[in-house]
């Protein structure tokens, strides 16, 4: 099929589209074209969700405005389907790539097992003349060195005139799915200049934010570049709290009258970063280029954010030791396990390494969140007889607490905040912690 035909197909419609990958990106993207008209399939690994979605029903928990109505909508109206079975795209038009890019953890470069299972697959099956587009984070200059070279040897066709192939990250966040597909500005990398032009006549469909159209590397530069520089910029945070606690400032109020000034965006301190993109994106963009630039500003943001579940751990000690309460017999109360406030997405939580750290060191700890299926409890019976609170995520029932009436059935007055969740300081007369604040 010639490109010409392909964007005669996307502009009436009858293209068939094929969604690699049913997460946070994926489902939402195979939501949004099947409701304009599609016919969309989903492909995933996992048989449990495949049943979910082909029920109609959402199987991302948190708040997530409009998702579980749209997949209703869709699945109902025969234009999505799903399933675990590769052969079934052999007949698409349009493959999009959504799957997992992590980084090792020793050596923090990429790991792309997903990534190549998913392109084996899809190879074996890829259509003459289809397009496949990869909305997964990549580093630079993986197009070129894998992902083209993966889809030739499994199928056995050139890029460019068996199959075209281009680059389109995606820029979703947790709580802001649907929102943010429709409603970002997109980068647009293309094998050739033909395929981003029609890459754009694609995401015309869904998106209402500006196409930018480029090619392949700019593409995956762009993606990497802008999560390493909101992660140096979380670090800078977390180092002026962490500042401002040791010479008895407010890192709150601080940020607030800082932000005051021309051109200044200062982002929130926290208990560390999180999610499947910040934590690794600033590894893949420095992945390739170690032996020719020695990168320091990264590493070191990388540094500073990952060593706040340790911080905030020495703020819950402290209140502890303010109470008088000895480590080894406390019960700790963990308020928050997925990394973002009302989401169930515990990938790279720092809540995790809290507690890794915490365990030994801890009588007892309950771990509490509404949205994360293993610890879905009343959080009253959670908070009674504990010793300390701790806040590590901003879900809106810890926003809402009435602290004063939930430190009275607590074994010991002690909150340590790492969210500034308490807006208004609990009257009784406890021991509290708050990331940013000197005590």
């Amino acid at each position: 099929m010639s490109i010409t035909n392909l964007q005669n197909k996307i502009q009436n419609r009858s293209a068939k589209i094929a969604q690699i990958g049913l997460g946070y990106v994926g489902l939402p993207v195979a939501c949004m074209f099947a409701k304009v008209g599609f016919e969309t399939i989903g492909v995933d690994v996992d048989q449990k969700r495949i049943a979910t979605v082909n029920a109609g029903e959402n199987p991302i928990e948190g708040i997530e405005p409009g998702l579980a109505e749209l997949i209703a909508e869709v699945v109902a109206g025969g234009k999505l389907r799903c399933t675990t079975d590769y052969s079934e795209l052999s007949d698409t038009d349009i493959i999009i790539i959504a799957v997992q890019t992590p980084v090792e953890d020793d050596t923090h470069q990429p790991r792309y097992q997903h990534m190549q299972s998913a392109l084996h697959s899809l190879g074996l099956a890829l259509k003459d003349g289809a397009l496949v587009v990869v909305e997964s984070t990549i580093a630079p200059g993986t197009m070129h060195n894998v992902i083209i070279p993966a889809l030739e040897a499994s199928s056995g066709k050139k890029a460019g005139t068996g199959f075209y192939v281009g680059h389109c990250p995606e820029r979703v966040m947790p709580g802001r799915l649907l929102h943010n597909i429709q409603n970002m500005d997109r980068v647009i990398g293309g094998f050739d200049p033909d395929t981003a032009a029609t890459m754009k006549i694609l995401y015309e469909n869904i998106v209402n934010g500006t196409l930018d159209t480029t090619d392949l590397l700019t593409a995956e530069l762009v993606k990497t570049t802008e999560n390493a520089y909101r992660d140096v910029q979380i670090a800078f945070a977390n180092e002026v709290a962490r500042v401002c606690e040791a010479l008895g400032g407010d890192v709150w109020k601080v940020r607030e009258l800082v932000n005051k000034s021309p051109g200044r965006n200062m982002l929130y301190p926290g208990a560390g970063v999180g999610g499947h993109c910040i934590p690794k994106d600033p590894w893949l963009l420095i992945s390739r280029i170690r032996d020719e630039v020695v990168p320091q500003l990264i590493p070191m943001a990388r540094q500073v954010n990952r060593s706040m579940p340790q911080h905030v751990l020495q703020l819950t000690q402290d209140a502890l030791s303010e109470a008088g309460v000895d480590p080894a017999k406390a019960i700790v109360a963990v308020l928050g396990y997925a990394y973002l406030e009302n989401s169930d997405d515990t990938r790279d939580t720092p809540s995790q390494f809290y507690l890794q750290a915490a365990e030994p060191i801890f009588g007892e700890i309950r771990v509490h969140d509404p949205f994360v299926a293993p610890y879905q409890a009343d959080l009253d019976t959670i908070l009674e007889g504990v010793d300390v609170a701790v806040i590590l995520v901003a879900h809106d029932e810890y926003r809402q607490m009435d602290w004063d009436a939930a430190l009275e059935t607590m074994r010991t007055p002690a909150l340590v905040d790492a969210r500034n969740v308490l807006k208004k300081v609990p009257s009784r007369n406890a021991h509290i912690r708050i990331l940013g604040k000197g005590h």
